[in-house]
C-alpha cells in the first residue's frame, strides 16, 4: 500500500495481484483499507450476480437435455437459482457463526423483493397477477412468513425447525412439478420464452455442448461461493468501521446485493411484457428464501439460527406485514398498478431511512413515531380503498 498525505491509502499493483490470486484460489484475503474493502464489496456483488446467471443458464440447458420441461425448469431451477445468492450467503455466514447476518439477509431480501422489485417493475408497466398466485402462492408466502416468525419468537430457529422448513420446501417443489403436468400449452410456451437463453440460437456451441453446460454450472457455483465470502467479509468490515450492527448491514447492503438477480429477472420480464412472470418470480423467490435459506442456515449452525432482539422488534414483523400487504394488492383486479408501485417504493425508502438512523436512537424513535402515526395509517387506508374500488370489477 502507498500512503499519501491526509492518510489516503492507494493500492499498489502488488496488492491488486494479491486480490486476483485470492479470487483464483477461492480465498478472501484480509483487506484493511477502505478502498480495498469497497473493491472487495463490488467484486463480491458482481461474482454473485454473474454466478447466479451462469448457473441458471447451464442448469436449464442440462435440464432440457434430461427431458425436464421448460415449465418445471422455470418453476424450480430459475426460481431457486435467482435465490442462490441468498442461500449461499445465509449458509456461509451461519456456518461461520454470523447468525445476525444469516437471518437478516433473508428478512431484508424478502422486504426488498416486494417493496423495491415489485415497485420498480410496476413503474415500468402495470403487473398482471396470475390467478394461481392469488389462490396458491400468495397464501403460501404469507403462511411461510408467519411460520418463520413463530419459530423465531424465542430467539432461536432450532435444528428441528430448520428441518421442518426444508421438508416443506421439498414437498412444495414436488407439488409444483406434479401441478405443472396439467398446465396448458400456452402456459408452457410462456415459461419457455422466459427461460434464460431462450432467445439464443438452438445450434449454438453452448446449446449443443454438454461439457460447456456442466462447466457453466460448476463455474456459477464457484462464483457464488467466492462472491459470498468477499461480500460478507467486506460488509463485516463496513459494519465495524461505521459502528453499526451486522444485522443492519445484512438488512441493507447484503439483502439488496443478493436480491439483484431477482431484480434483473423481474425488470426484464416486465420490459418484455411478461408481466405476470415479474410477480411470480418475486413470490417464488420469497418462498424459497423462507423455506430454503432459513432452513439450510439453521441446519449447518451448531446451535440453530440465532435471531437478535432487534430483528424481532421490527424487521421480522415488517417482513410478515409486507407479505400480508400483497393480499389487497394482488386481489381485486389482479393488477399491481403504477400507483401501487410508487406506494411500495415509498415504503422501502422509509424503511431504509429508519435503518440508517439506527445509530441515533432519538432520531430513529422520532422517525418511527411519525411512521406509525401518519405514514402507516395512510398506507393502510390507500390499500383498503384500492381493494374496495377494484374488487367490484375483479375477474372471476
Amino acid at each position: 500500500m502507498r500512503v499519501h498525505g491526509g492518510g489516503l491509502v492507494e493500492p499498489t499493483p502488488l496488492d491488486l495481484a494479491a486480490l486476483v490470486i485470492g479470487v483464483a484460489g477461492f480465498g478472501a484475503p484480509s483487506l484493511r483499507s477502505s478502498h480495498m474493502t469497497l473493491l472487495q464489496l463490488l467484486v463480491g456483488l458482481a461474482a454473485l450476480i454473474v454466478g447466479a446467471d451462469v448457473l441458471i443458464r447451464g442448469a436449464t440447458r442440462l435440464a432440457a437435455k434430461c427431458g425436464v420441461s421448460p415449465l418445471v425448469a422455470g418453476l424450480t431451477i430459475v426460481a431457486f437459482g435467482t435465490s442462490s445468492p441468498e442461500l449461499v450467503v445465509s449458509v456461509s455466514t451461519s456456518f461461520a457463526g454470523n447468525n445476525d447476518l444469516a437471518f437478516a439477509n433473508v428478512v431484508g431480501s424478502n422486504i426488498f423483493n416486494v417493496l423495491m422489485i415489485l415497485g420498480v417493475s410496476a413503474l415500468i408497466t402495470p403487473l398482471l397477477v396470475h390467478a394461481q398466485i392469488v389462490r396458491q402462492e400468495a397464501p403460501i408466502l404469507l403462511g411461510a412468513s408467519v411460520l418463520v416468525l413463530l419459530f423465531a419468537l424465542d430467539g432461536n430457529i432450532g435444528t428441528l425447525d430448520s428441518a421442518m422448513l426444508l421438508m416443506m420446501l421439498a414437498a412444495y417443489t414436488v407439488f409444483l412439478i406434479r401441478q405443472s403436468r396439467h398446465e396448458s400449452a400456452a402456459v408452457r410456451d410462456q415459461f419457455e420464452q422466459s427461460l434464460p437463453g431462450s432467445h439464443a440460437p438452438p445450434q449454438s456451441l453452448f446449446a449443443r455442448s454438454t461439457g460447456l453446460q456442466i462447466l457453466a454450472v460448476v463455474a456459477g457455483l464457484a462464483l457464488l461461493i467466492v462472491g459470498s465470502q468477499w461480500l460478507v467479509e467486506a460488509c463485516v468490515d463496513i459494519a465495524s468501521h461505521f459502528g453499526v450492527s451486522e444485522s443492519v448491514v445484512g438488512l441493507t447492503i447484503i439483502a439488496a446485493g443478493t436480491s439483484l438477480p431477482e431484480l434483473a429477472t423481474s425488470v426484464i420480464a416486465a420490459m418484455r411484457g411478461q408481466r405476470d412472470m415479474a410477480v411470480g418470480n418475486v413470490v417464488g423467490s420469497n418462498i424459497f428464501n423462507l423455506l430454503g435459506c432459513v432452513g439450510a442456515a439453521g441446519i449447518v449452525s451448531d446451535h440453530g439460527l440465532l435471531v437478535g432482539p432487534a430483528l424481532l422488534r421490527v424487521d421480522v414483523w415488517l417482513m410478515v406485514g409486507v407479505a400480508l400487504a400483497c393480499v389487497p394488492i394482488f386481489v381485486g383486479d389482479r393488477l399491481v398498478s403504477r400507483r401501487e408501485g410508487v406506494l411500495l417504493l415509498v415504503g422501502y425508502v422509509c424503511y431504509t431511512v429508519w435503518l440508517i438512523l439506527a445509530k441515533d436512537a432519538a432520531k430513529q424513535h422520532a422517525f418511527g413515531s411519525a411512521m406509525q402515526s401518519y405514514v402507516m395509517p395512510a398506507a393502510v387506508i390507500l390499500l383498503t380503498f384500492a381493494w374496495v374500488r377494484t374488487s367490484s370489477r375483479a375477474p372471476r
